[in-house]
Order: C-alpha cells, then sequence, then structure tokens
C-alpha cells in the first residue's frame, strides 16, 4: 500500500522560511518522479515544483522559481520542499505526490499523479 505523508507546515511571517517532508512508503521510491502541489481557498490545485527518480532533474513554477528548492533523498524515501522569502499569496494546503509513470521527466499535470498524501497547511502572514 502506497503512503505519502507530508510534515512541516504552519503559521509564519512573510520573508520566513519553512521546510516541508514527504516520507513515502509502499513504493520503489526512487525510479519516480514527485511532485509539491499546493491549493489555496477557492483556488485549483496547482503544481509548485517537481524532481525526477534520480534528482537529476527539477522543475519550478515561475512564482517559486529563486525561493524554493526541491531535493529528494532516496535513501529516506524522503521529498522535500525548501521555501524561502515567504510572502502571503504561498498560503496553501501543500500536498506531495507520487507519479508512478514518470521515470525521466516531470509532469505538471496533476491528473498524472497516482498518489497523494493528505497534505499540510502553510500560512504566511504578512
Amino acid at each position: 500500500q502506497v503512503r505519502l505523508a507530508e510534515t512541516g507546515g504552519g503559521l509564519v511571517q512573510a520573508g520566513d522560511s519553512l521546510r516541508l517532508s514527504c516520507a513515502a512508503s509502499g513504493l520503489s521510491f526512487s525510479t519516480y518522479a514527485m511532485g509539491w502541489f499546493r491549493q489555496a481557498p477557492g483556488q485549483a490545485r496547482e503544481f509548485v515544483a517537481g524532481i525526477t527518480g534520480s534528482g537529476s532533474k527539477t522543475d519550478y513554477t515561475d512564482s517559486v522559481k529563486g525561493r524554493f528548492t526541491i531535493s529528494r533523498d532516496n535513501a529516506k524515501k524522503t521529498v522535500s520542499l525548501y521555501m524561502n522569502s515567504l510572502k502571503p499569496e504561498d498560503t496553501a494546503v501543500y500536498y506531495c505526490a507520487a507519479d508512478l509513470s514518470a521515470v525521466s521527466y516531470i509532469p505538471r499535470r496533476e491528473s498524472s499523479y497516482d498518489y497523494w498524501g493528505q497534505g499540510t497547511q502553510v500560512t504566511v502572514s504578512s
């Protein structure tokens, strides 16, 4: 049984940093792309960042480039999202997801991902 569990959310002030982690179990973790998505109230879930199974490629949505960094530790079966210079518009529930079809590329479409975590709330106050 595949399980993804996010941790690390919280309430921070604008300009602060936060690290999200996602622990995976029940899958050959190092094989597949992992993504971070977020959903703000009243908005659709959007792609934030992704990383290939090997960790050699990463992708970011434009609004977080230069501020967020995605990384993975295949030995520990974790993927992390380091978020710096946080802005109020980064406020959302953040989800990690696994795409069991993507080996050497990073899908941005939500529908491409097969498994999702329960989400962790990030709130950035101004």
